[in-house]
């Protein structure tokens, strides 16, 4: 998994709120257990019109915002049902941070199994100012630092909270496979001392 440290990147504004998971990547595309070519397939349907072209106003069909990766968002972000599909559609597509002011919380969990990081902003009046710059510097970048727990955005910036566990396997780049590799000589320890007790396993 790709480590997560400072992102500086292009954030696009989709300040929806109840966007599920059927919306980020829809049912059909679900046949795959690939985590990769689900980012052209990502907000399908409000992203393409039903003849298969781009919806023009859709906010990453924008030429400003075709490469953003950061996606700044309204409540209860990826709601409904548990697909992993959904943050590996994201990722593909690009997008390494999720700004909102709540998430799902499996949509959540499954977003730093994955290497993207969501920020949950609780304040609305911060929210509101940083998606109203967005729109209003179409194209602008924020920054994102991890190690340091603080977005910028123009002038402006504002502090974040993030489990301290979560915050290591991002800055390591540590998904639950990285977290048992870690575990390499411990576990060779265990199964030569088991070998010498229990032989016939």
């Amino acid at each position: 998994m790709q480590p997560f440290t400072k992102l500086t990147a292009v954030a696009a504004p989709l300040p929806m709120v109840n966007i599920d998971t059927d919306v980020i990547i829809p049912k059909q595309f679900l046949r795959t257990i690939k985590r990769t070519g689900l980012g052209k397939s990502a907000f399908y349907d409000i992203r393409y019109h039903d003849d298969g072209s781009e919806r023009e106003n859709f906010v990453l069909n924008k030429p400003a915002y075709r490469n953003a990766e950061i996606l700044v968002t309204g409540d209860n972000f990826g709601c409904g049902s548990s697909r992993e599909h959904a943050p590996w559609a994201l990722l593909d597509f690009g997008i390494r941070c999720i700004i909102a002011p709540s998430f799902a919380d499996i949509f959540f969990n499954n977003s730093f199994k994955n290497g993207i990081l969501p920020i949950v902003i609780e304040d609305k009046n911060t929210h509101k100012e940083l998606v109203d710059w967005l729109e209003a510097h179409e194209g602008e970048k924020l920054s994102v630092d991890l190690e340091a727990q603080v977005i910028t955005w123009g002038n402006h910036s504002t502090s974040f909270d993030i489990d301290p566990f979560r915050k290591h396997c991002l800055l390591n780049g540590l998904d639950d496979i990285g977290l048992t590799l870690e575990k390499t000589a411990h576990i060779r320890d265990f199964e030569a001392k088991d070998h010498e007790k229990r032989p016939w396993v």
